[in-house]
């Protein structure tokens, strides 16, 4: 039994070949070893072979029976594959994560895992602390590269919402998708100590004893149940990277991204459409109703190159809200233009948004004048502009990414209007 610490990343390794994944060895390629870490003598291995991966019932104790912890997996690298054509959402520093249950055809989606979760929903959503108590602890990991996963936290169950999926091979669907609360460990050092998912393993010993070795964020909330007095906030800076917001070079996501620059190579204000339907798909991938108004004229835009709508709440309780976005179609090395990104902030109205999709990168530096500023503004650079056009590509059946943006192409002059951009609220 080991130590799990929050955003480290664990080999995971299978098979017996080199003596990979004996839970002997502390380090595997020089990583601490998944299996090591979470070993149990003389118990079954705990497994991310699937989405959602319930431990071995303990039978005996109190409840009769119980689930020692459920560890959920998620493949970010299969995103927008036939195999998983859906985005789950990891934010650990704001103590949220987003997953979409394990339904993937036409099947109950109350089966397999997804109904365990619906089990767990009730008590980690109950106002008895009895309940409470019975609760079973959910483990994130998500897969970092093949082999190897990073462990995100301790969590709970807020909320689950049934929703309607759409799978190339095997046409619409419906799943679930849940919602997690990450749990602070900031008085255990971000250290998750497997000894107390060992003693819930164990028979000879009932909900109340274990209780006493879990992490005190879950302790408190058995307690009183106020999930955000334990949610995890982390004190980090928010300026990203140029290395998380473009692809990893020599990557799939790099080439076709490429292909991306290339094909509006001569033509760079046609990027705009490609533009307005990234960002729609990108916003109701994450759950929000978005919907793609016009392009504008392809001069005198004065910083806005699309308009749409964001709706938010529902029936008589909903209101609309005006989005102008801007696209740039520029070179991969280079970040994008300050001054471009105060042309878009400075168009928007009270209550509008922004948002500005870039082939390239935001520098440090205006980030943080975005930050300072407090600009609602939506950015999108390279990484989420290729992953999010790849989805879209194959979730529509595309061969392949180009063929994509041909089809896409033929539809641009249909999609310019000369409007102001308030009128996207009559639509």
């Amino acid at each position: 039994m080991g130590i799990f610490v929050s955003g480290n990343i664990y080999r995971y390794a299978r098979g017996d070949k080199g003596n990979r994944g004996n839970p002997e060895l502390a380090e595997i390629d020089g990583v601490p070893n998944f299996y090591n870490v979470s070993h149990s003598p003389n118990r079954t291995r705990a497994q991310l072979e699937k989405g959602i991966n319930q431990i071995k019932p303990t039978k005996g104790g109190s409840p009769d029976v119980r689930y020692p912890a459920i560890l959920i997996s998620s493949s970010p690298h299969s995103r927008g594959s036939n195999l998983n054509p859906w985005h789950d959402v990891f934010e650990p520093d704001v103590g949220y994560a987003r997953y979409f249950g394990d339904n993937k055809d036409r099947e109950s989606p109350e089966r397999a895992g997804n109904g365990i979760l619906l089990k767990e929903l009730a008590f980690h959503t109950s106002g008895s602390r009895d309940e409470r108590l019975t609760a079973s602890p959910l483990l994130l990991f998500e897969r970092d590269s093949k082999g190897y996963v990073r462990f995100h936290g301790l969590a709970l169950i807020e909320g689950a919402e049934l929703v309607t999926q759409f799978n190339p091979e095997r046409g619409y669907f419906t799943n679930y998708v849940f919602s997690f609360a990450i749990l602070s460990l900031k008085h255990e050092s971000e250290q998750f100590d497997w000894s107390w998912i060992e003693a819930r393993r164990s028979s000879e010993t009932d909900q109340r004893e274990t209780l006493e070795l879990a992490p005190r964020s879950w302790r408190q909330w058995v307690q009183n149940g106020n999930v955000d007095a334990v949610r995890r906030r982390a004190s980090v800076s928010l300026v990203v990277p140029e290395s998380n917001q473009m692809p990893e070079p020599g990557s799939r996501e790099a080439r076709q991204l490429q292909i991306i620059y290339d094909f509006y190579e001569g033509k760079k204000h046609r990027f705009e459409l490609l533009a307005s339907r990234v960002v729609e798909g990108f916003l109701n991938s994450q759950g929000s109703n978005y919907s793609h108004g016009w392009v504008t004229t392809g001069s005198g835009d004065g910083g806005v190159d699309f308009v749409g709508k964001l709706r938010i709440g529902s029936g008589f309780a909903a209101t609309n809200v005006v989005l102008l976005g801007q696209a740039k179609c520029e070179k991969l090395s280079t970040p994008t233009n300050g001054k471009d990104l105060a042309r878009t902030v400075a168009r928007l109205k009270r209550g509008w948004v922004g948002a500005y999709v870039t082939t390239s990168y935001f520098s440090p530096k205006s980030q943080a004048e975005i930050i300072e500023d407090s600009y609602p503004l939506l950015k999108i650079s390279g990484l989420t502009l290729v992953t999010e056009a790849l989805r879209l590509s194959e979730a529509k059946g595309f061969s392949s990414l180009r063929e994509f943006l041909e089809d896409l192409d033929l539809s641009y002059e249909e999609s310019v209007r000369k409007l102001r951009p308030e009128q996207v609220l009559e639509i």
